[in-house]
């Protein structure tokens, strides 16, 4: 049955869980699936995530085993650990395409097709602004059979260039309080400085998996890894 958020509308809390379980298995695939105790770091993060949360042990496990009953998440007993994945697509019922824009807005809040285009890098790298702007067109016109839409497009903030997307799956938005948050913070300034922030730390992740691919390769072979070359402080 097609996920229907005006009857089983997510919790924030689950909202989190399942879109950072989403957010690692596309960006740290070596670590997923993922611990309880690597989901409440990755949930907890302070980077890249609106608004910053700070989830309990109890309140992740209750979160994961609510998803495990929507067949939004799975449990996989080792034998070190219990890990977890996600099952975002099929149990939302989009394509994976929808599902990287969805798990965007729930953990970076509402956004522009602009900026979910930048965000989206390391996820999935659609071809330009229009292929982002039909993909939540979809969204927004999800038919009633399907469970009716998962996304809004928020009314266009005073002096914002252009209009920002929200999901629905934690159920209808507060548009007013969005609109009051988003004047609050600067209006296009505030979003401009807010979308190159998200930048930089995406930029930042990869160049530390990087250096950790690079030392992984340079112990297997037995060699010095390379000094790294730090731009003097100004």
């Amino acid at each position: 049955m097609p996920f229907d958020p005006r009857n089983i509308a997510l919790t924030p809390i689950e909202a989190r869980v399942l879109a950072t379980l989403m957010e690692k298995a596309r960006t740290v695939p070596d670590s997923y699936p993922l611990t309880l105790n690597s989901l409440i770091t990755g949930c907890n993060q302070k980077s890249s995530r609106d608004p910053v949360m700070e989830i309990s042990e109890g309140e992740a496990q209750e979160a994961l085993d609510n998803l495990r009953m929507k067949t939004l998440a799975v449990q996989i007993s080792g034998t070190r650990s219990t890990r977890w994945e996600h099952n975002f697509p099929r149990g939302i019922g989009v394509p994976d395409q929808s599902a990287v824009l969805l798990a965007l807005l729930i953990l970076r809040g509402p956004q522009t097709a602009g900026e979910l285009r930048i965000n989206s890098e390391r996820w999935h790298r659609f071809a330009d602004i229009s292929s982002v702007e039909a993909f939540l067109d979809e969204l927004r016109e999800r038919s009633e059979e399907k469970g009716g839409p998962l996304v809004v497009l928020l009314p266009r903030a005073p002096g914002a260039r252009e209009s920002r997307w929200a999901h629905l799956l934690c159920g209808p938005v507060d548009v007013a309080a969005l609109q009051s948050a988003a004047s609050a913070s600067g209006g296009t300034g505030g979003g401009n400085a807010s979308a190159l922030q998200q930048r930089v730390d995406t930029l930042e992740a990869e160049v530390t998996q990087l250096r950790a691919t690079v030392q992984m390769l340079c112990e297997s072979l037995g060699v010095e890894p390379p000094a790294i070359q730090t731009a003097p402080a100004e």
